[in-house]
């Protein structure tokens, strides 16, 4: 390769080099910042407030599974009932 291309070669790659270090010498305040948001503890719910929130839930889910199980007898009792009528039995 020619002495100028060579030349010109280091002197771009130390140009590249010296932006880069230059950038993120700019950037460093906004690296810390973004850094120290993310490393935020956030805070924990009260616990009282998340277990009645659980306990809750829990009573929705028996309460739902309850009237499942109701809904499903009263199916088949009326399922029951149309075969005795009709003789299906």
């Amino acid at each position: 390769m020619n002495k100028h291309f060579d030349d010109a070669k280091y002197y771009l790659k130390r140009a590249g080099e010296t932006a880069k270090a230059g950038v993120s010498e700019e950037l460093e305040p906004l690296r810390e910042r973004i850094n120290e948001l993310i490393d935020r503890e956030e805070e924990e719910p009260e616990p009282g407030r998340f277990d009645e929130v659980r306990r809750d839930l829990k009573e929705l889910q028996a309460k739902a599974e309850g009237e499942t199980r109701e809904a499903i007898a009263d199916a088949r009792k009326r399922i029951d009932n149309y075969r005795g009528e009709r003789g299906d039995a």
